[in-house]
């Protein structure tokens, strides 16, 4: 059977877009007005918000870890759906109190914003894609800290959206998939749940290097220096490895796409 004319004129822009900016073709901020605006009309109708943060990582991390890796996961799921784009990473999220200083605002270059500033960040995000015409809209955050303020605008859109065809989606299992399958996983190859951690630990450094191995600094992690609770590290990443962390980006992309796949069925 030979596939609809309009499906193959949407595979034309994704190729169009591809030869032009490589890996970008499921980016919006690399695809021009038009080229959008084709792929909705050919049924691209879900959008990803990848969520990142820019918080201090300990002294072996960069700042920027989760952007980088958020909009690196994001690619991978929107190219697995098929029918996806990625919007641009939004990276000022609350990272605590500014003053007195709190949580990660303790260190130097850690980047904060309200709750109630991020929550109208992630409406007017929203309603800028529903306004293109995506039915779909998706908030993947890489952080834990602010799943439930994910959760609480995707309700709030719900309910002000109830009666259109268009939805809001908090993608919790992005971020569960890493507490569980991730967190498994290592465990059964004999690493404690003390050295994978659970910030800038050994799984969460593993992660950073399968995804770009440009994120870690291999010459702090063989000094062991400052590698602890009081430089903002908790959990052992020595033993890190971007074979290690290959796993956990495998199952944040299964668990993603089966979780986006069940959520927009129509």
């Amino acid at each position: 059977m030979r596939p609809p004319l309009r499906l193959l004129l949407a595979f034309v822009v994704v190729a169009l877009a591809t030869g032009a900016h490589g890996k970008s073709s499921v980016r919006l901020e690399a695809l021009t007005s038009p080229e959008v605006q084709a792929l909705v009309r050919d049924g691209y109708t879900t959008v990803l918000v990848p969520i990142g943060g820019t918080e201090q990582n300990g002294p072996h991390m960069v700042l920027g870890k989760h952007n980088v890796r958020v909009d690196a996961l994001c690619e991978r799921i929107a190219q697995t759906l098929g029918n996806a784009l990625v919007a641009p990473v939004i990276a000022y999220v609350p990272e605590g109190n500014v003053a007195p200083p709190s949580s990660h605002m303790r260190f130097p270059g850690t980047l904060s914003i309200t709750p109630q500033t991020f929550e109208r960040l992630l409406e007017d995000a929203a309603r800028s894609l529903r306004a293109t015409g995506f039915r779909d809209i998706v908030f993947v955050g890489d952080h834990g800290g602010y799943q439930r303020n994910e959760q609480a605008v995707a309700a709030r859109l719900g309910r002000e959206w109830a009666k259109t065809p268009v939805r809001a989606h908090a993608l919790v299992d992005y971020y569960a998939a890493v507490e569980t399958e991730y967190a498994a996983a290592l465990a059964a190859r004999g690493y404690s749940n003390a050295e994978i951690g659970t910030h800038a630990g050994l799984g969460d450094t593993s992660l950073s290097l399968a995804i770009d191995p440009a994120l870690v600094r291999r010459d702090v992690l063989a000094s062991g220096r400052g590698l602890d609770a009081a430089h903002g590290v908790y959990g052992d990443p020595r033993r890190a490895s971007a074979e290690l962390g290959a796993i956990g980006v495998d199952a944040i992309v299964a668990r993603s796409v089966a979780a986006i796949r069940h959520a927009t069925q129509r």
